[in-house]
C-alpha cells in the first residue's frame, strides 16, 4: 500500500512539472501588477531600467542598458522598438529582446535574424561609419511589454552616459537605476537635476580599486504636455555624467573645466591651416585696397560660399579633427570642421584673425555650468579688432546661401566654446529678439457682391522670421513653393495664383519678401442684404486650451517676435459697413497687442493689428493671466466686420 501511495505522488509531481514546462517560462510584467496610479495620462510605462556604465580606463568604456516598457496605444508604439548605434569607436556586444503579452506571458524571443544593421548616413556625407542594430517588436494588440538590452564597449570616453530615466510625457516610470563604476584615479563628474525629493547617489567602494555611484527612482507618474512649457528635459530628472580623463585614438585629454576641453580640441586641430599658395595669392588680390575690415571679411566669406559646398566626413577621430586646408582647397567641399578651418586660413592669409567655436545647433542650448562634450557643429567668430566700434562677426560656414553674419535659429541665441591657443572659452552667439524678427505683411482685398474676393498680400519677413521660408525659397521650384506654402496658410478655400520671393541680404539680418496673390470663393459670408467677413485674413491665433488641474511647469516664452499687418478691404459698390469690431488694446508682461478697424475716405476699410512678443519667461501662477491674454487675443482676431446693401 506505501509503494502504491509513493507511486502515485511520483506521477502527480511528474505531472505537475510537465504541466510547468509546458506552460512556459512564469510570466513577467503583467499589467495587472502595476500600480494603477501610473497608468494614468500613460502611453507607456517603464516597468524596469537598468544602466550601468563601466569606465575600464581614460580610454574605454562599457554600457550596458536593460530597459522593459509596457506599450498602452499607438502613440507609445515607439518604445517597442530600439536603436543601437555604433561605430568605429563602438561596438554593439550583444542586442536581446523578448515581448509579453497583457498577462506577462512570453510572446517571443528576439532572434538574430529579427535584428536588423542598416546605415545611419544622413544622405549627404561622402563618408559616414555611424550604423545601427535595429529590432523590432511592435504588438498589434495592446497592451504588451517589450524588453531590450544591449552592451556597447567604447573607445571613444569623450562621452559619458546621460541617465534620463522619463523621457518624454505621458510616459510613466515604475522603477529605474543608474550605476556608474569607475576606477579611483579618474573620479566622476556629474550633475544632478529634478531628482525627486529624497533621492541622492549613493556612493561605495567596490573591490579592484573600483569607485560606485547609484541613482534610483521609483513611480515616476506620467506628465502632461502644457502650452509654452519648458521641454520635457528641462522638467524631467536627470544626470548628466562627464569624464574627468579622456583619450579618443590615442589623444589623451582633461576635461575638468571648458579652459581644458578647448585647449583639446586646439591640440587636436593645430596645424591644419597651411593654404597652397594659389589660394593665398587669390585671397591677396580679392582684398587688395580694400581697408575695411568687416567688407574684408565679407569679401572672404562669400569667396568661401562660390567655391565650396558642404560634404560631411565623419570617421573616427575626424568627428573631431578637421581635415587639413589645403585637401579642402583641392577638393572644394568639407564638412563643418574642415570648412570652418579653411575660411579661418582664408581669412589668416586676408590678415585677419578668427577662432572656431563649438555650439550644439538645431537643440536646447548647452548646460554652461557643467564642462562636457556637447557640441555638434562648428562656427567661426571674427573678432573685429581694428573696428572704431568692438565688434564680432560669426559666420556659417557650411551654407551657400547664409546671409553674411547671420546665425538663423541653427545656432544663434546659444552658447559656444570658443577655442583658442590658450584653451575654451564660454561666449555667446548672436541673440535676435523682437526687434529682428518681424513679419510685415500689406494685404488689399477685393471683394465683390457674393462675398468672393482676391488678395494680393506683400509679407516683408526678418531675422528668425524668415528662416523657414528662406529655405522653401531657395530650394524649391515655383510649384513645389505653392505647395509648401498651401499647407501653411491659416485658409480653408483659396488657390494661390501669384507666388514670388526676393531676399536681401544687406542689413544685420536678412530680409524676404514674398509677393502672394490668392483667390478666395465664399470669403464673406453673404445672408440676405448682410456680409459677414473677418478682417484679420491670416494672423489670426487660437486661445489656449482650458487647464487640467494646476499647472505643473513655468511659461516658457522664448521665440521674441514683432508682426505688423494691414489689410485694406475693398468694398464693392452697394455696401456699407453696419457694424466694426471694437478697437482692442492690450499691454501686459506677456506681450502687447492692438486692433483696429476704421473707414477711409473713399470707403475702404483699414484692418490694422499689430502683436509685439518679447523673449520673457514666468512662473507658473502667472499661466491664468497669460490664459486670458491669448483669449483676449483670440476673440479680438475672430471679430467681425458687417457691411449692410445700401438701399437703391
Amino acid at each position: 500500500m506505501l509503494l502504491v501511495k509513493s507511486a502515485c505522488w511520483a506521477l502527480l509531481f511528474l505531472s505537475g512539472s510537465v504541466a510547468s514546462a509546458a506552460a512556459g517560462p512564469a510570466p513577467k510584467y503583467a499589467v495587472a501588477d502595476m500600480p494603477a496610479t501610473l497608468r494614468e495620462n500613460a502611453h507607456a510605462v517603464v516597468r524596469l531600467s537598468d544602466e550601468t556604465l563601466l569606465v575600464k580606463s581614460a580610454g574605454r568604456t562599457i554600457e550596458t542598458v536593460r530597459r522593459a516598457v509596457t506599450i498602452f496605444d499607438d502613440a507609445g508604439a515607439d518604445y517597442g522598438r530600439t536603436l543601437v548605434y555604433y561605430d568605429q569607436l563602438n561596438t554593439v556586444s550583444y542586442l536581446r529582446g523578448a515581448v509579453y503579452d497583457a498577462d506577462g506571458r512570453l510572446l517571443r524571443v528576439l532572434k538574430p535574424s529579427d535584428i536588423k544593421d542598416v546605415s545611419l548616413s544622413d544622405g549627404f556625407s561622402l563618408a559616414n561609419d555611424g550604423r545601427g542594430r535595429t529590432a523590432d517588436l511592435r504588438q498589434p494588440t495592446y497592451p504588451y511589454t517589450v524588453d531590450f538590452e544591449y552592451e556597447i564597449n567604447s573607445t571613444n570616453t569623450l562621452f559619458y552616459s546621460t541617465w534620463r530615466p522619463q523621457p518624454a510625457e505621458q510616459v510613466a516610470v515604475e522603477q529605474a537605476s543608474f550605476r556608474v563604476l569607475t576606477p579611483t584615479e579618474l573620479p566622476l563628474r556629474y550633475q544632478e537635476r529634478n531628482l525627486p525629493a529624497g533621492t541622492a547617489v549613493a556612493r561605495t567602494s567596490q573591490t579592484g580599486n573600483l569607485q560606485a555611484y547609484e541613482w534610483q527612482i521609483k513611480n515616476l507618474a506620467a506628465i502632461e504636455d502644457e502650452p509654452d512649457s519648458p521641454p520635457v528635459s528641462e522638467t524631467t530628472p536627470v544626470v548628466f555624467t562627464a569624464p574627468s580623463q579622456f583619450e579618443v585614438q590615442g589623444h589623451l585629454g582633461m576635461l575638468t573645466s571648458w579652459q581644458t576641453l578647448g585647449l583639446w580640441n586646439y591640440q587636436l586641430n593645430a596645424g591644419r591651416d597651411e593654404l597652397p599658395a594659389t589660394v593665398q595669392a587669390k585671397i591677396a588680390a580679392l582684398v587688395q585696397g580694400e581697408t575695411d575690415e568687416r567688407a574684408r571679411v565679407k569679401k572672404v566669406y562669400e569667396w568661401l560660399q562660390a567655391n565650396t559646398r558642404y560634404i560631411s566626413v565623419q570617421l573616427g577621430i575626424g568627428g573631431w579633427q578637421t581635415f587639413p586646408a589645403s585637401s579642402v582647397a583641392a577638393n572644394g567641399y568639407g564638412d563643418c570642421k574642415a570648412l570652418t578651418n579653411y575660411c579661418q586660413a582664408l581669412l589668416k592669409a586676408a590678415g585677419i584673425t578668427a577662432h572656431c567655436a563649438l555650439v550644439r545647433a538645431d537643440e536646447e542650448d548647452i548646460r554652461t555650468e557643467f564642462p562636457s562634450q556637447q557640441f555638434n557643429h562648428v562656427v567661426l567668430c571674427v573678432p573685429l579688432l581694428k573696428a572704431a566700434k568692438r565688434d564680432t562677426v560669426w559666420l556659417e560656414c557650411t551654407s551657400q546661401t547664409n546671409a553674411f553674419g547671420y546665425m538663423s535659429s541653427f545656432t544663434g541665441n546659444r552658447h559656444a566654446l570658443l577655442i583658442t591657443p590658450q584653451g575654451g572659452m564660454i561666449v555667446r552667439t548672436p541673440r535676435y529678439g523682437a526687434p529682428e524678427n518681424r513679419r510685415e505683411r500689406l494685404a488689399d482685398v477685393f471683394l465683390d457682391t457674393q462675398g468672393s474676393a482676391t488678395a494680393s498680400i506683400r509679407t516683408k519677413r526678418t531675422g528668425l522670421e524668415q528662416d523657414n521660408y528662406a529655405a522653401l525659397a531657395s530650394s524649391l521650384n515655383v510649384a513645389d513653393q505653392k505647395k509648401v506654402l498651401s499647407e501653411r496658410l491659416p485658409l480653408a478655400n483659396f488657390t494661390i495664383s501669384k507666388l514670388a520671393y526676393a531676399a536681401d541680404h544687406r542689413g544685420t539680418v536678412p530680409t524676404l519678401t514674398e509677393t502672394l496673390g490668392l483667390m478666395l470663393p465664399g470669403w464673406a459670408n453673404v445672408s440676405g442684404k448682410r456680409a459677414f467677413l473677418t478682417p484679420n485674413l491670416l494672423s489670426r491665433w487660437n486661445a489656449l486650451p482650458a487647464s487640467v488641474g494646476e499647472r505643473r511647469t513655468d511659461i516658457w516664452l522664448d521665440n521674441p517676435f514683432s508682426y505688423a499687418d494691414t489689410v485694406r478691404i475693398h468694398v464693392p459698390a452697394g455696401f456699407k459697413p453696419e457694424s466694426l469690431p471694437a478697437t482692442v488694446q492690450l499691454t501686459t508682461a506677456f506681450g502687447t497687442y492692438s486692433s483696429q478697424v476704421q473707414t477711409l475716405p473713399d470707403g475702404t476699410l483699414l484692418y490694422v493689428r499689430r502683436l509685439l512678443m518679447p523673449r520673457t519667461r514666468f512662473g507658473r501662477t502667472e499661466y491664468p493671466a497669460y490664459q486670458d491674454f491669448r483669449r483676449r487675443i483670440s476673440n479680438a482676431d475672430k471679430a467681425q466686420i458687417v457691411l449692410v446693401k445700401t438701399e437703391a
